[in-house]
């Protein structure tokens, strides 16, 4: 069946809706956590709505209009999405120095798109496999992180359905990682449910007003790391690598009540003599026996399972939650593919909770200070591991908290970035109360063996 065709109706740029001042055109500075993704594609994360119906006098050019505005009023507060990315060579000293930074001095603005599709809210997710419909409701698709310097760092793509409306967001993932995006997200859609009070007040010619969480810029420099990281380059092209999985994936989406995930999690921690195992650990440990069983692998073989966990907390002192940037790192449960299929779910929780609870203030530090001394850029092509997933996101952001006038949201959706197999994306439920929606990025063949795997489906069903 073909994919209903997305149409590009109107883009333009929307710039902060006050000039910068003068402390917030000085340049921002990347941390080893922030450089380390230069080859990483954008993020992409986006809602579906319901679109009001034409008896409660719904205008799409005025929704439009007043979204354009009230982007405008957030900008003002995260103004670093609206420049580019700026990079400054120097010969000598040091030798090869190549600095990349945010330039505030350059900011066109962030682009929002109107697009329409002549399709349905079913269209989207009712299919058993995401279609390729929702990679057309996201600008940006393959862009790299490096593509700061001349393609925007935010891009909005507001998409009209027959009977819904799409807002996708496109955001360079070395200026902001999910709880940065999220944050800007839940600002904007404050400031629209509040514009009729907060518009005209900014509008004055240095007007401003408080938000719930304003967004914390300054960096904090490590023992060890520079403030500004020179890197030992002269070219991009010594860095620089554009890699797509070769290979044709399924995604599919899997909603996990409150209740199978308090069930799941509740026998794990019998099982590990514990009362520590998360919610989180409990349905990755889950997801990583299951695809590791549907692979095939050899039971001698090592078997990875990939965390993607913000660091803020972590630190002493912490981070504020509205520190403004990427601050998230990978940390990994590794052990036999036999030890995993055969010890049960609470020894494969147990595993990740051992990972996660490893991670803090020292080992933060200690792989900056050892990043410093050797400057690797990732290569994506290399962090792929036929052995592995990786599980992003979290069911903790408050995304259906954003709803720009149109209720809580229907579904939650990602873009085509940063897909390969064993890829897996965590939502929180449309329902609340600790339910999770996941994204399961696989190959094909792998993605059929799920589908029919006991324990996954015992897990699913235990409402």
């Amino acid at each position: 069946m073909t994919s209903p065709t997305v149409r590009l109706i109107s883009e333009c740029l929307v710039k902060p809706l006050h000039d910068l001042s003068s402390n917030t055109k000085q340049p921002i500075y990347f941390t080893p956590f922030e450089l380390l993704l230069l080859n990483a594609n954008y993020s992409q994360k986006g809602l579906l709505f319901d679109k009001p119906s034409k008896n409660q006098r719904f205008s799409i050019a005025e929704f439009l209009d007043k979204l354009q505005h009230t982007l405008s009023a957030t900008l003002t507060h995260f103004y670093p999405l609206a420049a580019r990315l700026g990079t400054r060579k120097q010969q000598n000293p040091p030798p090869n120095s190549y600095v990349i930074y945010i330039d505030p001095e350059n900011s066109p603005g962030a682009k929002f798109i109107y697009a329409k599709a002549d399709a349905n809210i079913s269209d989207v997710i009712s299919s058993v496999c995401v279609p390729l419909l929702v990679h057309s409701l996201f600008d940006l698709n393959n862009n790299i992180n490096h593509d700061g310097h001349t393609f925007l760092l935010l891009s909005i793509q507001v998409t009209e359905l027959n009977d819904g409306i799409f807002i996708g967001g496109s955001v360079n993932h070395m200026v902001a990682d999910g709880t940065s995006f999220w944050n800007f997200m839940a600002t904007w859609s404050e400031i629209f449910r509040s514009q009729d009070q907060i518009l005209p007040m900014l509008e004055e010619a240095s007007g401003s007003i408080n938000i719930s969480r304003p967004p914390v810029f300054k960096r904090v420099a490590f023992e060890g790391c520079d403030h500004v990281i020179n890197l030992p380059y002269t070219h991009p092209d010594e860095f620089i690598e554009r890699f797509r999985f070769p290979h044709l994936l399924e995604e599919r989406f899997f909603d996990f009540s409150a209740t199978s995930i308090s069930k799941l999690k509740a026998k794990e921690n019998v099982e590990c003599k514990t009362q520590k195992i998360s919610s989180l650990q409990a349905v990755s440990a889950l997801l990583w026996r299951c695809v590791t069983r549907a692979r095939h692998l050899p039971k001698k073989a090592d078997s990875v399972c990939k965390l993607a966990i913000k660091n803020r907390h972590r630190l002493d002192p912490p981070l504020s939650d509205n520190y403004f940037g990427n601050h998230v790192q990978i940390v990994r449960g590794t052990t036999t593919v036999e030890d995993l299929i055969t010890r049960g779910l609470g020894r494969a929780a147990l595993i990740l909770h051992e990972a996660v609870r490893k991670h803090d203030d020292i080992a933060v530090k200690k792989w900056a200070q050892s990043w410093s001394k050797t400057q690797t850029i990732i290569k994506m092509s290399k962090v792929f591991d036929p052995n592995a997933i990786t599980i992003g996101s979290s069911p903790r952001f408050d995304m259906y908290g954003c709803e720009f006038g149109l209720g809580k949201a229907v579904a939650t959706r990602s873009g085509c970035s940063n897909k390969a197999d064993g890829q897996i994306t965590m939502y929180p439920g449309r329902n609340g109360g600790g339910s999770m929606g996941i994204e399961v990025c696989l190959l094909s063949e792998y993605m059929r063996k799920i589908e029919c795997d006991e324990e996954f489906i015992s897990a699913l069903a235990s409402n």
